[in-house]
């Protein structure tokens, strides 16, 4: 309501000063109730068009949605019932106790209008991650994930005036969503090339901070291999402003200028029924693909899950063996008919995904928007999830990292790690909440995990206390369990620090291959700025998270330590997205400064984490 009560000042205003300029020759009249009426009529008229339409935008993250007059207080519906007659008389002009009366009523009007609108945006909260005890659990399991929908939904709230919720941030995604100057796998039978580093870390006192990155090996463009697209669009009522469809056929057309003739594209789209529009038409046929997209008007309902149906029959007609088989989805919220259960969607999907087609989803505005569906039917469909707030990041996704985008490297990739409880006393791995796995999936084929595109970056990061930590968090167990046995193989390996292990399946392979590596004392550096400038970066990336989270484990830093981090960490930024995460960085801490408003009430799914 801020945004709204500055508008309804600023005109409260400008009214008083007309009234006050005018007011030597203003004359009372029998005739003022209907000047006060043509005076109020055309700020109402304004008023109510700018909640139906649904071009106007977002302002300060609170979602425009239709409202229709019957939803207005009788008092403020009779208001704006009233007939519009600008024939006034000259010199004859309102008093201010009649402008104030008219304002007031404009400010009813819009207080109903408001109260009207609820923001449906459904953000999962998870339970962050806890300090875990080596002694007691000394091995942390989890599914890698290369999403970034998550960084820029909350870089879109941030520069729209707006935290968002506790809870609702998935950190590895902001993490993952800048590149790292990780060395690329030399042998070419292995997908991927694993990396650590050990510094202290700059969360708190006399702990350290082990980071785990992994560089998918790359693919040019032009050696990608054939691609069957089917892009999914949502053209309901809803996707009708500037940041919706707009946005969407202009990053397409983007992604369309990439393609050649050994791709296969098509078009179905969706709202209150669905439609193909476009039937596996050359990759390199712009002109058909252009003109079908400039054609799309957004009207009607959301029926995605029969789009959804309509999109893999299509998949599967026009399948390529051999090649990229993928449907993208692309909407600015929720599915509102249809198949409406969301583990019915997405067992749906996963299931076709065991056929060789692949999901990805890209999320458009706010409003009634679905983070949480969206990045659940990427993740089990062999997909990703990226949120396109602006035209750089469609470019982003689509031009910069369409090899990732397409085509995946590595599928069920599993990260397992045992900390050595002789070196190790605690350790918390930050992030992946809603990834985490049992210790007996690691080693088990059939329980999915996630897939690593051409040239991903995936990077984990775990704060460690050592043994002779002064600041550990949890006492040591009286009656902990203890053998010879396990003592002398803790001595005999003493001089590691975790054990690394990983799983993956090669494509079209049906078993897992393992890969481990040892991170050893003779890793750890001494100083913070000793690290690497990518292993400093991400730490002030996951340090932003945490405080978006309101973490209770971050206690030895704050949003000026984190920009000084990262500022001192840019690295050749060749894109300018390190630069932006610091000014994003600065605008978060004027906001976290200021009082706490009350916060669109955004429906948040419960993530419950079992670990």
């Amino acid at each position: 309501m801020k945004d709204y009560q500055q508008a309804f000042n600023y005109r409260l205003l400008a009214l008083t000063l007309c009234g006050i300029m005018v007011g030597g020759c203003a004359q009372e009249s029998n005739d003022e109730p209907e000047q006060v009426k043509n005076h109020a009529q055309p700020m109402i008229t304004e008023r109510l068009a700018e909640q139906k339409s649904t071009s106007k935008g977002q302002q300060l993250g609170q979602s425009q949605r239709a409202v229709s007059d019957n939803q207005l207080s009788p008092q403020t519906a009779e208001i704006a019932a009233i007939p519009v007659n600008r024939a006034v008389k000259p010199y004859q002009y309102p008093s201010q106790a009649k402008l104030m009366q008219s304002a007031m009523a404009y400010a009813q009007v819009s207080a109903d209008v408001n109260s009207a609108q609820v923001n449906q945006d459904k953000f999962a909260t998870v339970v962050q991650n806890g300090n875990m005890v080596a002694a007691e659990t000394p091995v942390s399991t989890f599914s890698i994930d290369v999403d970034t929908g998550s960084y820029s939904t909350t870089r879109r709230l941030i520069n729209q005036g707006q935290l968002p919720a506790k809870n609702s941030v998935r950190v590895e995604e902001l993490i993952n969503y800048f590149s790292y100057d990780y060395p690329a796998p030399s042998d070419v039978d292995v997908p991927f090339n694993v990396t650590t580093e050990l510094a202290p870390s700059p969360y708190n006192q006399d702990t350290q901070l082990l980071r785990i990155g992994i560089k998918g090996f790359d693919i040019a463009k032009d050696q990608l291999g054939a691609s069957n697209l089917v892009l999914l669009l949502d053209v309901s009522g809803s996707m009708s402003s500037n940041d919706k469809l707009p946005l969407l056929k202009q990053a397409l057309l983007m992604l369309s200028q990439q393609l050649s003739a050994q791709d296969k594209v098509s078009i179905v789209v969706y709202a209150g029924a669905s439609g193909l529009v476009l039937d596996g038409v050359a990759g390199n046929d712009f002109a058909a693909i252009s003109h079908a997209l400039e054609q799309l008007n957004a009207q009607g309902g959301t029926n995605g899950s029969q789009g959804i149906q309509l999109a893999y029959q299509i998949a599967q007609k026009h399948f390529i063996e051999h090649g990229i088989n993928r449907v993208i989805l692309a909407t600015d919220g929720d599915f509102n008919l249809g198949m409406t259960d969301h583990q019915q969607l997405v067992d749906y999907v996963a299931t076709h995904s065991q056929k060789g087609i692949g999901l990805s989803t890209l999320g458009f505005g706010l409003g009634n928007y679905n983070d949480h569906l969206l990045e659940q039917l990427s993740n089990k469909a062999n997909g990703q999830y990226a949120y396109i707030d602006t035209l750089n990041e469609a470019r982003k996704v689509l031009v910069d990292q369409l090899s990732a985008t397409l085509l995946t490297i590595a599928h069920d990739v599993k990260v397992q790690i045992e900390f050595n409880p002789a070196v190790v006393s605690e350790y918390r791995l930050i992030g992946y909440e809603n990834r985490m796995l049992n210790r007996s999936d690691f080693n088990n084929d059939a329980v999915d995990a996630g897939e690593i595109g051409a040239g991903h970056n995936v990077t984990a990061l775990y704060e460690l206390r050592y043994n002779d930590s002064q600041n550990k968090l949890i006492e040591p167990l009286r009656y902990r369990a203890s053998t010879t046995q396990h003592d002398d193989k803790a001595r005999s390996i003493s001089d590691e620090v975790a054990f690394l292990k990983l799983r993956y399946k090669a494509i079209g392979g049906q078993a897992s291959q393992l890969l481990t590596y040892p991170i050893t004392k003779q890793q750890q550096l001494s100083h913070l700025h000793q690290a690497s400038d990518d292993f400093r970066f991400a730490a002030a990336v996951a340090g932003f998270g945490q405080l978006l989270n309101h973490n209770h484990y971050v206690h030895d830093t704050d949003y000026a330590k984190l920009i000084t981090l990262a500022e001192s960490a840019m690295g050749q930024d060749r894109f300018g997205y390190r630069h932006e995460f610091v000014q994003l960085l600065k605008t978060a801490k004027v906001l976290s400064m200021q009082p706490i408003q009350a916060r669109p009430s955004s429906q948040i799914a419960q993530q419950v984490n079992p670990h």
